[in-house]
């Protein structure tokens, strides 16, 4: 029985905690200290005592490019950002634009590996409504990051392709042009085909097609509508569409599971903090949980290294700039996690959906089973 494809995760996800140098152009070299070297390409940065804007930043925009999971801004390129990707690990420099902070106070960075920087290009047209992109994919891993330009508003579908070989169960989309939401989107396994749509960036509960905020319409974030490797991305309607506008350019960051290392899923909550356990088939070194019919719950992040014993007390929100708070919502086990709050956010009695990186398959490829914590 095949068990896992990848036996150490660290190889391609790492969180990493480091201590900022806090002056004006330092340089702050930071090495990884998983089990395997990790050189990163999608690097997720977050000052953990102190209010301040988580920063982003890859490989395929180009490191010193920044956007902000807690902002809807516009991508920012500054001289204050990473500085260098090593080949286990990164160094920045002091950065205070509104892209967020990755050299000050207490830091923490999510790193994962894609392919080196290097990317392929795919044009526009190639099954059906596709548009060109530009994607860099660790199939191995189940992840791709990539980049394209908007072909124009109105209402319509477009599909664009990730180098994925099979289907997308989750991706991410951010224009990097204009102030305007994050796009969050599910498989239709995860979440039902009229509500499917998130937005990083606030807490708005599973939105469908059409959904108004602020002076540009919503699309929605379709997985699996046109296949392997494709997300759709359906128009809003009238007006500029925050997806797909005409000459704009867009990230994306897309996901597929992977038996062992990575689960994109679904639970329901029991509104009991001896609450519900969720399988995932390995020890969990990062979860980010999302509920999906009720507004005002935010995206919540825990990982290993914050907090490296049960319950995992500290925890981030994606969609606020809010420092690292204490609110003990889940043990990490050998095989999943295990809802130990009735905190609205991750366990009532309501249908939330997650995505998941391991610290260690469950049971290794040669048969050895991980240790609790």
């Amino acid at each position: 029985m095949a068990y896992t494809t990848i036996d150490d995760p660290s190889e391609y996800f790492q969180a990493t905690l480091y201590t900022g140098s806090d002056n004006a152009g330092a340089t702050k070299v930071v090495t990884n200290d998983g089990n395997s070297d990790l050189q990163p390409d999608w690097l997720w940065f977050k000052k953990r005592n102190g209010a301040v804007n988580h920063a982003i930043q890859d490989t395929s925009r180009g490191i010193g490019n920044g956007i902000s999971s807690s902002s809807t801004g516009a991508e920012v390129n500054d001289d204050f950002g990473v500085t260098a990707i090593s080949s286990d690990g990164f160094s920045v420099r002091e950065n205070t634009s509104a892209a967020g902070v990755v050299n000050e106070g207490s830091m923490v960075c999510w790193q994962w590996k894609a392919n080196g920087g290097t990317t392929t290009s795919h044009s526009s047209g190639s099954n059906g409504a596709e548009v060109a992109s530009v994607y860099q994919v660790n199939d191995t891993a189940g992840f791709s990051i990539g980049t394209y330009t908007g072909a124009g508003g109105g209402t319509f579908n477009i599909a664009v392709y990730t180098g994925l070989s099979a289907s997308c169960e989750a991706v991410i989309v951010k224009n990097r042009d204009a102030a305007t939401d994050w796009a969050v989107g599910f498989g239709e396994n995860i979440t039902t085909s009229g509500s499917r749509y998130f937005s990083l960036n606030n807490t708005h509960a599973a939105q469908s097609v059409g959904a108004n905020s602020g002076e540009r319409q919503q699309g929605a974030v379709n997985v699996n509508s046109f296949g392997a490797g494709l997300f759709d991305l359906t128009s809003g309607g009238a007006g500029d569409n925050d997806i797909f506008e005409d000459g704009e350019k867009y990230v994306f960051y897309a996901f597929r599971s992977i038996q062992g290392y990575s689960k994109v899923g679904k639970y329901t909550g029991t509104n009991n903090a001896d609450g519900q356990f969720v399988y995932t088939g390995f020890k969990p070194a990062w979860l980010m949980v999302k509920r999906v019919t009720d507004a005002g719950r935010a995206w919540v992040i825990h990982d290993n290294k914050q907090d490296p014993h049960n319950v995992t007390a500290n925890r981030l929100d994606a969609n606020v700039n809010d420092a690292q708070q204490s609110s003990g919502h889940f043990d990490f086990l050998s095989n999943g996690f295990k809802c130990r709050s009735t905190e609205g956010a991750t366990n009532a009695a309501s249908t939330y959906v997650y995505l998941a990186f391991a610290e260690s398959p469950f049971v290794s490829s040669k048969g050895v089973p991980t240790t609790a914590r």
